[in-house]
């Protein structure tokens, strides 16, 4: 026996995770960006009766799917402002019943380091964190301040005897600049390198970096994502997991030839529940990736899948903005069946052309 194995044996009893050859495996989700246009905060008031902001039927048919994996995440694309006065597209604010209602659903992370991040400006971007943290809920990618930043990367989650790190970062923030100081996780290709190395070298066994990028309703990725997925890869992360876009962008596995292991890449999961109009947008996907301990003793990546979901207006009576699972089609409003439909053709479209590896769970 190695001695890599019989220190994890030792570490195994004395925790009581799964010894190598006990088939250890954990499954991570991710889904795309979380909007919150005027439409819907405007129903979610509705069905409150004026009274704060009701989402509690967002969520009901995808949350199964949420909460069976070990671990998920989801893009929070608006700050939680605090109100009174909360608004939709250009400048969100949400309430914080939304980002509730999200948990609820069975997100335990929420990336936070995207172009609309710092649309109330740096008091909203700082609010967003202390609501969150009221929740319980982990979050990346914002923080109060540098020094905060230092302090809380990297971030490292034991997920069923996996230590997994995740890095979030963002190419801007719509030309808004913190003006008191709030730190903002861009895209900087030596800091992220810092920030992966800082991450293994604290113990990660798993390296994942959600990354806002690309070009807006353009389903293909585009020469700078290739070109920084590259980079990643080439510093060892696991899984690069994309979004901003707000449509779909294909998925495939590459391989690290230098560390000889497979690394997942997303180019974009589109939009998870959004007031969106164009076909492409009505809609996103999850990726469900699967991670595997050896007999070695080493943690990998192993696999990974998808499936699509639609993001279904109100249809009357007291129907919220839904977010409906294709493999439960039955329950897309009847008036709504031909957007879906032209979503998840044009999705699967892209996904059979362009997927490596990456296939879809539900046919």
């Amino acid at each position: 026996m190695s001695l890599a194995i019989l220190l994890f044996s030792l570490l195994s009893f004395l925790t009581g995770a799964p010894s190598p050859g006990e088939n250890q495996r954990a499954e991570l989700l991710f889904v795309g960006d979380a909007m919150q246009h005027q439409a819907q905060l405007d129903r979610a008031r509705e069905i409150a009766g004026g009274k704060g902001y009701d989402y509690s039927g967002c969520f009901t048919y995808i949350a199964p799917a949420v909460t069976e994996a070990d671990y998920a995440v989801c893009n929070l694309e608006v700050p939680l402002g605090g109100g009174p006065d909360y608004t939709g597209y250009p400048c969100f604010s949400a309430p914080d019943s939304y980002a509730s209602a999200l948990k609820d659903a069975g997100f335990d992370m929420f990336l936070t380091a995207n172009n609309h991040c710092l649309d109330r400006r740096d008091k909203a971007a700082r609010r967003t964190l202390s609501a969150l943290d009221s929740l319980g809920v982990d979050h990346i990618g914002t923080y109060h301040d540098r020094a905060q930043r230092d302090s809380l990367v990297p971030f490292i989650r034991n997920i069923k005897g996996f230590r997994v790190g995740f890095l979030n970062y963002t190419y801007g923030t719509n030309g808004i600049e913190p003006r008191e100081g709030a730190e903002i996780s861009l895209i900087d290709r030596d800091r992220m390198a810092q920030e992966i190395k800082k991450t293994r070298d604290a113990g990660a066994e798993i390296v994942v970096v959600a990354i806002h990028w690309g070009v807006e309703y353009v389903l293909l990725p585009n020469a700078n994502q290739k070109s920084l997925a590259k980079f990643l890869v080439d510093q060892g992360v696991d899984m690069i997991i994309g979004g901003h876009p707000h449509v779909i962008q294909p998925m495939e596995i590459v391989r690290n030839e230098k560390e000889q292991k497979d690394v997942l890449l997303v180019y974009s999961l589109g939009n998870f529940i959004s007031n969106m109009k164009t076909g492409d947008t009505r809609g996103g996907a999850l990726v469900r990736a699967t991670i595997e301990r050896g007999s070695d003793g080493k943690a990998r990546f192993k696999e990974a899948d998808y499936d699509t979901f639609f993001s279904a207006k109100p249809a009357g009576g007291n129907t919220n903005f839904t977010v409906i699972p294709s493999w439960m089609p039955d329950l897309i409003p009847a008036a709504q069946r031909q957007h879906w439909m032209i979503f998840d053709r044009g999705a699967q479209k892209i996904f059979d052309t362009h997927n490596v590896n990456v296939p879809r769970r539900h046919k």
